[in-house]
């Protein structure tokens, strides 16, 4: 076991001698950020069922991130990031023709999920459900009000009529994004898997470990994406996290008390609704620091080792990094 690490280990370190940056860093965009939102953008979709793509995911051919990319879809509240991910398709997704195959999106950091997205169906999910989104901006309620308004004004029952698409809210208390992407970066497709192993197998010792299709409440997803930004000579690791890992059992015990009142109620949804508190990316993780990933960064939110940080943002404090 030691030795398989120690060759993770190789994979995700630069060779013997090369220098820190090089032009070819430039070429990737490996550099300091200017703004938050040019390493995390305000929404993030997150779409796909595969582990690796095209170099451009926007060309997958058939895609929502091709309808939204060559459509021209543009959000109204801020940048918008397409990334592809391995969450599991619906079946439909296997007998529709091409072009027409249903697919699972991931809104983040709202913690939502779109079901059944169509490329027809784009100009719905970012009319209905990206525009209204809370963003990485968006600041984080510390009372939260005692009424629900939704942000584009339409009532769950009046978007029924507007749109077949329905959301749910992402079950986990965290996320963790692996890139995977061997098209862009060989050695992305070569660690991600071991990064993988090593984050579930610690994550399974804390109780926390959730598969692609366990929808339990709380817990952390694994899972690979693709190509995020800059990250030559780097395996990225990107981290949204809830402020609240226990939201879900304050929700499950306002709806059997029969005490709670109704502000209790409204506040234990909105525990759910408010989406990630933090995102953190971190490059050039090995094997053997998810261990500490996990025990700080997942179930604290602190920052283990800062010379990794590429970016990230805070909705309770108002951080851009940190």
């Amino acid at each position: 076991m030691q030795k398989f690490l120690r060759r993770g280990a190789e994979l995700l370190s630069p060779r013997t001698g090369s220098p820190a940056t090089t032009d070819d860093d430039e070429n990737y965009g490996f550099k300091t950020a200017s703004t938050q939102t040019a390493l995390f953008p305000k929404v993030d979709p997150a779409v796909d069922g595969k582990a690796d793509w095209v170099r451009d995911v926007a060309d997958e051919k058939g895609s929502v991130m091709e309808a939204i990319d060559k459509g021209g879809l543009t959000p109204t509240n801020g940048n918008l990031k397409l990334s592809a991910s391995n969450i599991p398709v619906p079946d439909e997704y296997h007998h529709a023709e091409d072009g027409a195959r249903p697919t699972t999106v991931v809104l983040l950091p709202a913690f939502k999920i779109i079901d059944h997205v169509t490329p027809a169906l784009a100009p719905d999910l970012i009319k209905y459900f990206v525009n209204p989104s809370i963003t990485t901006t968006t600041p984080l309620r510390s009372n939260p009000s005692t009424t629900t308004i939704p942000a584009n004004g339409i009532s769950e029952q009046d978007l029924s009529s507007l749109t077949p698409l329905r959301s749910r809210p992402l079950p986990h208390a965290a996320v963790i994004l692996l890139c995977s992407q061997k098209t862009r970066d060989a050695r992305c497709g070569q660690s991600a898997p071991l990064l993988k192993r090593e984050f579930e197998r610690h994550l399974r010792t804390h109780g926390l470990y959730r598969d692609s299709h366990d929808e339990r409440p709380g817990g952390v997803a694994v899972h690979f994406i693709s190509h995020v930004g800059g990250h030559k000579y780097s395996a990225n690791v990107i981290i949204y996290r809830r402020r609240d890992f226990d939201w879900h059992k304050k929700i499950a015990s306002s709806s059997t008390a029969a005490a709670a009142t109704e502000e209790e109620k409204v506040q234990a949804q909105q525990s759910q609704d408010e989406g990630a508190a933090q995102g953190i990316w971190l490059a050039r993780v090995r094997p053997e620091e998810c261990e500490n990933i996990i025990k700080f960064t997942i179930l604290q939110g602190k920052l283990v080792k800062p010379d990794q940080l590429r970016g990230g943002f805070d909705r309770e404090k108002g951080l851009v990094s940190w």
